[in-house]
């Protein structure tokens, strides 16, 4: 693979790519109920939502959850989403975005904080994966920020793209704080686990459609 010209996209997976907010509902709720808390809505969630993911609990709870209450939560959101994400697919329009974009001459990538081994086969299994130069998951322990991930996945593409001309699209305010932290820019996108209040308030462009978006990425990285 040689050298990328143009611009590049660092797109975040679930609640961008990836439209699961029915199955992330559900497995918040499953994991309250370990605790008693009563379900929470869509609306409550975007919210209410934040990174350090523990932060988020603390909302509710009135504290921060312990360890051992963090390590079930954490446990059963994951059984749960594991089981009925299934149901799941890529946001309206995505293929063809993401078709586009190659097209054009451009190159992207994607970062989530959902686990390695199980993003690989997921974005491998919706036929898209020749679309990305580098496809990285979490490694280590959820509930954290993006960050450093991000530094690392640019870093791991040093050559081929310039932080400069890179645009993370995400849904979520803690995407803006690690495309910041590695130099890039960031644009939001409201269809995933963020209400468009708290995406507004990362200072950074906030969009109602992945079209937008990439329209959007394509400007910043002019």
């Amino acid at each position: 693979m040689g050298k990328q010209s143009g611009a590049h996209i660092v797109w975040d997976w679930n609640g961008t790519l990836f439209h699961d907010n029915e199955a992330v509902i559900g497995a918040t709720n499953a994991a309250f109920a370990e605790l008693g808390l009563e379900p929470i809505t869509l609306e409550r969630y975007r919210a209410l939502y934040c990174v350090p993911v523990p932060r988020f609990y603390e909302r509710l709870l009135g504290r921060l959850p312990t360890d051992a209450e963090w390590g079930l939560m954490d446990a059963v959101f994951h059984r749960y989403y594991a089981e009925h994400r299934l149901r799941c697919g890529l946001a309206e329009g995505a293929v063809e975005l993401l078709t586009g974009w190659t097209s054009a001459g451009h190159s992207q990538s994607i970062l989530s904080m959902y686990g390695h081994d199980e993003l690989v086969p997921l974005v491998r299994g919706f036929g898209i994966e020749a679309h990305f130069i580098r496809v990285d998951g979490r490694t280590g322990p959820s509930g954290g920020s993006k960050a450093e991930h991000m530094v690392r996945h640019l870093g791991a593409l040093a050559g081929l793209v310039h932080p400069g001309r890179t645009v993370v699209i995400g849904d979520a305010a803690d995407d803006a704080v690690a495309a910041r932290h590695a130099g890039a820019r960031a644009v939001l996108y409201t269809g995933g686990s963020h209400s468009r209040a708290s995406l507004e308030e990362a200072g950074v462009p906030v969009v109602d459609t992945l079209a937008e978006a990439v329209a959007e990425a394509e400007r910043l990285a002019a």
